[in-house]
């Protein structure tokens, strides 16, 4: 598979700007890979596609503010400083993105904050866009990052062409968020709603929890046409004995194993042991899925729309089939299904 497989007209003004009006009504496309068959109907329909002793599993990376938005020191230019991650807590090292890119230098001093309450150094200008920078703060660690929290703004994609508004705080963020650490949503779990999963519960649907934290690379674009040279930037991942136990025990059951989400089929494929189990894991994962590929563990999965030549959209074409998802593709965009991170979602069976 070629780079120029994954290219699709998308209309702009199917890109989602705003999350629908409530989480488990956004709307739900089912593709059922063994007939072919594709269904129109609402997210919280989902549960009619599932049985007890099924398992969903959830990537419950929870996302942080990470726009800050400083002044340089001497000329006060407008700098944005876009956290990826903690390098060194200790010394308040952190890997940042800055924009606009070609104004900062190393030794550059950076203030943040009416009261200009929190100064960063840049100490390092490695490559095009990333900086190192060294936060200097008096306080203690955890004033430091309440710090971050209170000046940081949510992450929403750079697509999204409006102000951040005090909603994107809660929506931006799946319901079963407690793991600190993503700088972009787990999108596909954005669409449960506490009454969904009350109800999936009941009828018997297990949930077993993955930590992977979303960066940037996710949303990297693939800049070569032969895809088994693309890089995929590593991410930070943990999967406990518990999540294991419940997934193993629903394969050898026969059960659905859903994966919500593409992060969460990342991981679950990034710790598989040999006779093709779950296997708990610590540790940073860049695997890269694109056609062919044999999944291991999921049978099923819940995903966003994507964006063309994305990496999210060649996982979805080795999952559901490369024919079948652009079939899928075609017919949402002429059924106007809002696509991205805001945006409907698709079931695939």
């Amino acid at each position: 598979m070629k780079l120029s497989n994954f290219n699709f007209d998308l209309p702009a003004e199917l890109l989602a700007e705003f999350p629908s009006e409530n989480r488990d009504e956004a709307r739900l496309m089912v593709v059922d890979r063994k007939t072919g068959n594709i269904e129109h109907k609402l997210f919280k329909d989902l549960i009619d596609y599932f049985d007890e002793g099924d398992v969903m599993v959830l990537n419950n990376t929870k996302v942080f503010p990470a726009r800050l938005y400083g002044n340089k020191e001497k000329t006060g230019a407008r700098i944005e400083v876009f956290l990826l991650r903690e390098l060194n807590a200790e010394q308040r090292l952190w890997d940042v993105l800055v924009d606009p890119a070609r104004k900062i230098r190393i030794g550059n001093k950076l203030y943040f904050g009416d009261d200009d309450s929190l100064v960063a150094e840049v100490i390092d200008n490695t490559t095009s866009r990333g900086r190192t920078l060294r936060f200097l703060y008096d306080g203690s660690y955890e004033e430091f990052r309440f710090k971050l929290q209170e000046l940081g703004e949510t992450p929403i994609p750079k697509y999204i062409n409006r102000e951040v508004v005090p909603e994107d705080a809660e929506r931006y963020q799946t319901i079963y968020a407690t793991e600190e650490g993503a700088v972009a949503a787990p999108t596909a779990g954005l669409h449960f709603s506490k009454h969904l999963m009350k109800r999936l519960e009941i009828k018997g649907i297990k949930f077993a929890e993955v930590t992977l934290h979303i960066g940037l690379g996710t949303f990297n674009p693939v800049e070569v046409e032969d895809l088994s040279k693309h890089k995929m930037d590593s991410e930070e991942m943990f999967v406990n004995q518990e999540c294991c136990d419940i997934v193993n025990e629903a394969k050898v059951n026969k059960k659905r194993v859903c994966a919500i989400g593409t992060t969460c089929m990342r991981a679950l494929e990034s710790s598989v042991s040999s006779n093709q189990t779950l296997n708990p894991f610590v540790g940073w994962t860049n695997k890269f899925i694109f056609p062919p590929y044999d999944f291991s563990i999921a049978n099923c999965m819940v995903t966003n729309f994507h964006m063309p030549k994305s990496t999210l959209l060649m996982m979805i074409s080795a999952f559901c089939g490369h024919d079948l998802m652009m079939k899928a593709y075609d017919l949402a965009v002429k059924e106007k299904y809002k696509f991205y991170s805001y945006g409907d979602a698709m079931l695939i069976l």
